[in-house]
């Protein structure tokens, strides 16, 4: 994989570099300190992944992914949290905190390997059931944040003001967000909102009773209602089967 660093601090653009040097699988391109510059050799060049630092004068990291605009897959860094959630809005492969340990690179270079189908190109994941990737969200109690993996979370539930996001080792962390805000932030490959107040994880999913989800060691039942079931069904058409009859008209609908 072809790579560019963007970091306006010498020292973690020469570490990066360095970790470069040690994976015979990626070539270093170019190093740049103003992200503008790193922007337009995008432009004019291939390139398959990008470290990105967040705090960088004249363009944040963020600005650089709004702008970035083409399948380039993008390694976050940062000495800092809070930027996570933001960061995978915009599906970055990983968020890394500096200082980064090369133990931590290297996973995120996997990651950004496993995107790539046969033919070199990068891919967007598909559903396995289990995900790496995870938030920070503001949790009950002052200076208090709880690490949320993707992977844990069975269903969320809007109540006004905050959502309560139960996981499968049976928590419920309640933290200060709308439902719409998780959901832009959340993969959507992974998550359906199936209901005003509900989002479900699709792996999790056991059986569909009529108006009714029910989900894998979850005793409540989560509503399908009428404004999302046929998007609902039609993310989940790949995986329906359905019996047909003699002359080959399907017997059962949605």
């Amino acid at each position: 994989m072809k790579c560019l660093i963007v970091d306006d601090e010498t020292a973690a653009i020469q570490l990066l570099e360095g970790y470069l040097q040690n994976v015979s699988t990626l070539v270093h391109c170019e190093s740049f300190f103003n992200p503008i510059e790193a922007l337009r050799y995008t432009w004019n060049n291939k390139v398959d992944l990008i470290f990105l630092d967040i705090n960088m004068p004249h363009l944040s990291g963020i600005g650089f992914l709004e702008l970035l605009g083409s399948e380039t897959k993008v390694i976050l860094t940062s000495a800092y949290f809070e930027y996570a959630l933001d960061g995978y809005k915009y599906d970055v492969v990983d968020y890394l905190v500096k200082p980064v340990s090369f133990e931590s690179f290297l996973r995120a270079v996997k990651k950004a390997e496993d995107r790539r189908d046969p033919g070199g190109e990068l891919k967007k994941p598909v559903v396995t059931g289990e995900l790496d990737d995870f938030v920070m969200l503001k949790s009950e109690g002052k200076g208090k944040w709880a690490k949320v993996l993707f992977s844990d979370i069975v269903y969320v539930e809007s109540m006004r003001n905050y959502i309560a996001i139960y996981t499968r080792q049976k928590d419920r962390i309640m933290t200060l967000l709308s439902l719409k805000e998780l959901e832009e932030r959340l993969p959507k490959d992974y998550f359906f909102r199936t209901h005003k107040t509900f989002i479900v994880a699709l792996s999790q999913i056991k059986m569909i009773d009529g108006g009714e989800i029910i989900l894998q060691d979850v005793k409540d039942r989560i509503p399908l209602g009428a404004t999302y079931r046929q998007a609902f069904f039609d993310r989940l058409e790949a995986k329906i089967v359905k019996p047909k009859g003699l002359d080959g008209e399907e017997l059962m609908d949605k």
